[in-house]
């Protein structure tokens, strides 16, 4: 790929944006790869987690100058286009069945901001992280990214965020539950490997189910969402995964009485 770099050891996955000369901008061509490596990723037996992170200094800053300018000269059957590719890369990210981790160790900017968000956990550097979404400065709305953050943080610290476009820190973005973990710079890469590792250990199966229930959740009523849990409860104890779990449990520790 040409604007990601993308590694698999041990069950874990690394999707690196490689653009540092251009802060991890995203153009068109790197929402294409990203599509394509969680597809690929996602459908991977031997993947177990995946980590998103970014080569350089910046997270990602966002829509790139030149792909803008494009934009700006759209007619509105190629901005839709447009904005359906945007929808469709970012819809498999974090649709991914695989459990993902952002590692944030600089500057997460309107859809960069989106980007990290849209994974399942987001660790990020207490010093140099900064996550903002400045759409509404240069007359864009951040109206695919909002979908997401509505449901991520709520509708009133939604749209602080959006209709000031401040920028705030880690400690910030993790008090409004924009992210999950802030932790000290130089333990940025132990952390997520830390964690990485202890997702790995649980049933890929069972993962890939919890993502979802907890996404078709969303918008349902009492008695649809419990209708739907028992369901998906049903489905969950047929796995190979469950049945290996429930023995493994159930069979006496060598030494004890049974």
């Amino acid at each position: 790929m040409e604007t990601l770099l993308v590694e698999i050891k041990d069950g874990i996955a690394t999707v690196t944006l490689n653009r540092p000369d251009k802060r991890n901008a995203l153009s068109p061509l790197m929402l294409t790869e990203l599509r394509s490596a969680f597809e690929q990723l996602g459908a991977d037996d031997t993947v177990k987690v995946v980590i998103l992170q970014a080569n350089g200094t910046v997270f990602c800053a966002g829509a790139d100058l030149g792909y803008l300018q494009q934009v700006s000269e759209y007619s509105v059957l190629e901005n839709l286009s447009d904005s359906r590719h945007l929808q469709q890369a970012f819809h498999t990210i974090y649709t991914c069945p695989k459990p993902t981790i952002a590692k944030v160790h600089g500057a997460a900017i309107a859809g960069g901001c989106g980007l990290a968000t849209l994974c399942d956990f987001n660790i990020a550097s207490d010093s140099k992280a900064r996550f903002g979404y400045y759409e509404v400065k240069i007359g864009f709305i951040p109206a695919v990214v909002s979908v997401y953050l509505l449901r991520k943080i709520g509708d009133t610290r939604a749209r602080r965020l959006l209709l000031s476009a401040e920028t705030i820190n880690a400690t910030e973005a993790e008090r409004l539950g924009l992210i999950t973990h802030v932790v000290p710079h130089e333990q940025l890469d132990a952390t997520v490997q830390s964690l990485a590792g202890q997702l790995s250990a649980n049933s890929s199966s069972s993962m890939a189910l919890t993502k979802a229930m907890l996404d078709n959740l969303h918008g349902m009523d009492m008695d649809a969402g419990l209708r739907y849990a028992a369901t998906m409860n049903t489905l969950t104890r047929m796995t190979e995964d469950c049945k290996q779990g429930i023995q493994s449990f159930l069979q006496p520790t060598k030494g004890t009485d049974s």
